[in-house]
């Protein structure tokens, strides 16, 4: 029965995005609220579930569930409104074969630069191997903070930036900056299509019904189909390819949904090179430039982080260069450099 069931977050995000769990239901048609998220969550007890149920914490369609026996069915939209503690965290192992590249660490936060392969939370089909295995062996005391501290995810295929919280109150203060937009995060992607100097996608993504593993936009269309997602962009320079326009895109969230900076820059047809689920409108030819290339994933690094320490209140910022396939991607291309982080920060120049 849970492979009936999508859970947005599992399926890896371009940021993280939603910092609370929230699942598509599909498949099932009348069954109990109770059950349906004990299938999404085996993590976490059922009476916990009931709990939160109980207490106003589950929405249903935007609104709070009315009791614990609510039916729900295909495309009803599921959302909590706190953590929920993972009663039964300590069955995910510590894996000491996972190696974290750590770019700074405290008592409080630590930040990791994710290589590209590397999964970040145990999944259907990643059942270990992932970045909380990592995470658990290194950091032991993380079994006492929900999802090991994890606040934000990027896709499987997505290199660069993540911070994770070390304590729980770490957690909530992150958690809290995702919602209030003072985490700042830097983007680079590499497109097909020439970019506009500065533009601002605002389209809510949802599930793309024809997919279960593809997101698409929904222009006016916010509530049960899709979630409100704002993407700022900046061109960092442009070249092509055989004739073909290619673009070096910056993007800053002002939003985090599964796969918003690959479905947002599809939408506006620029396409990021590699996009093996996102091919835009002529798939042909991203074959043919992918294969030239020889470059078969995303064109996605996150390259900058900006945040407000939890503890101490300090303005922190790291930079972290791409991974070498993404560098002979920019060499070929003629971009960069790529050494240092571009201004998108700084100058504040979007419109919308």
């Amino acid at each position: 029965m849970s492979s009936n069931y999508t859970d947005t977050q599992a399926l890896g995000n371009d940021v993280d995005v939603d910092t609370l769990p929230s699942f598509t239901v599909e498949g099932v048609w009348g069954e109990r609220l109770d059950k349906v998220l004990a299938t999404l969550m085996p993590e976490v007890s059922r009476a916990r579930l009931q709990k939160l149920i109980e207490d106003g914490s589950v929405l249903v369609n935007g609104e709070p569930a009315l009791k614990i026996r609510q039916k729900v069915s295909e495309g009803d939209e599921l959302e909590l409104l706190e953590e929920p503690r993972m009663d039964e965290q300590l069955q995910y192992e510590a894996d000491e074969s996972v190696v974290l590249d750590v770019v700074y660490e405290d008592d409080t936060i630590i930040v990791v630069n994710k290589p590209v392969g590397l999964v970040v939370h145990p999944g259907a089909g990643n059942p270990g191997g992932t970045m909380l295995n990592g995470l658990l062996a290194r950091y032991p005391e993380l079994r006492d903070v929900p999802r090991a501290g994890i606040v934000h995810r990027l896709d499987r295929d997505t290199t660069g930036l993540m911070v994770v919280a070390r304590t729980l109150a770490a957690q909530t203060n992150l958690v809290r900056q995702l919602q209030e937009r003072t985490v700042k995060r830097e983007y680079w992607a590499f497109t097909l299509g020439s970019a506009a100097v500065d533009f601002v996608v605002d389209v809510p993504i949802g599930r793309d019904p024809r997919s279960r593993i593809r997101f698409k936009g929904f222009p006016g269309s916010i509530g049960v189909k899709a979630k409100p997602a704002r993407t700022r962009a900046r061109c960092v320079g442009w070249s092509e390819l055989d004739g073909t326009p290619v673009s070096w895109v910056a993007c800053r969230l002002d939003t985090g949904r599964t796969h918003q900076i690959r479905v947002h820059l599809t939408g506006e047809d620029l396409p990021l090179i590699g996009d093996q689920t996102y091919r835009g409108r002529a798939p042909g030819l991203m074959v043919k430039i992918e294969n030239e290339l020889d470059f078969h994933r995303q064109a996605l690094h996150a390259s900058r982080l900006g945040l407000i320490h939890p503890k101490t209140g300090e303005e922190m910022e790291w930079f972290v260069k791409p991974q070498d396939d993404m560098i002979d991607l920019m060499d070929a291309l003629g971009f960069g450099p790529y050494d240092r982080p571009v201004d998108i920060f700084e100058r504040e120049v979007y419109h919308g």
